[in-house]
């Protein structure tokens, strides 16, 4: 990929898999970059915010809020690529929200990289932050996402990797695979 071309990159994975450093300096590595954290996102809502409880699929409330979040982002990032910048949105992308974040960036051809480190790893680097998702969480989401995400986007290892080693793959490997939509028109 050309660092002065805009595009939309989606850096999913689960909770501890590095999304939100790795998009962060991903986004850093173009000319007009900007990073938009499905979290940040989530922690807007000051009053009324549902979150999931155990394990599984959200429901109700929980997973309208999820659904209005990645609206959101993929709003933001719509707006951006519009005025010039490459918009690298980190956010978890399994199942029916792959068909959603289809659906809201419908027409734009966008990047998927998805982060896979093993669940040993990811469960260590979740450890060492403040708001962990625990053991359970990360074995269900893994699962989740090898399952209905497989053969979708650039997939990536990161296990053994700095997030500077990362972004290194992703930029290596991004210009021929990853995308998600049509080409457009040269």
């Amino acid at each position: 990929m050309e660092r002065e071309e805009p595009a939309i990159i989606v850096v999913s994975g689960i909770q501890g898999a590095g999304k939100s450093t790795v998009a962060r300096m991903l986004a850093g590595w173009f000319a007009r970059g900007v990073h938009i954290e499905g979290d940040a996102l989530q922690r807007m809502i000051v009053s009324g915010g549902e979150w999931a409880g155990e394990a599984g699929e959200p429901a109700g409330e929980a997973a309208r809020q999820l659904r209005l979040r990645l609206h959101n982002a993929c709003l933001v990032a719509r707006s951006f690529l519009a005025a010039g910048f490459t918009a690298v949105v980190d956010d978890i992308i399994i199942g029916e929200r792959f068909d959603e974040l289809r659906a809201e960036l419908a027409g734009v051809p966008f990047r998927l990289v998805v982060l896979a480190p093993d669940v040993a790893t990811v469960i260590a680097r979740d450890g060492e932050r403040e708001k962990t998702a625990g053991e359970e969480w990360a074995r269900y989401l893994d699962g989740e996402q090898r399952k209905t995400m497989a053969g979708s986007g650039l997939w990536v290892d990161s296990r053994g990797q700095t997030a500077a080693e990362t972004v290194d793959e992703i930029m290596s490997r991004l210009g021929g695979e990853g995308l998600i939509g049509e080409q457009r028109p040269g």
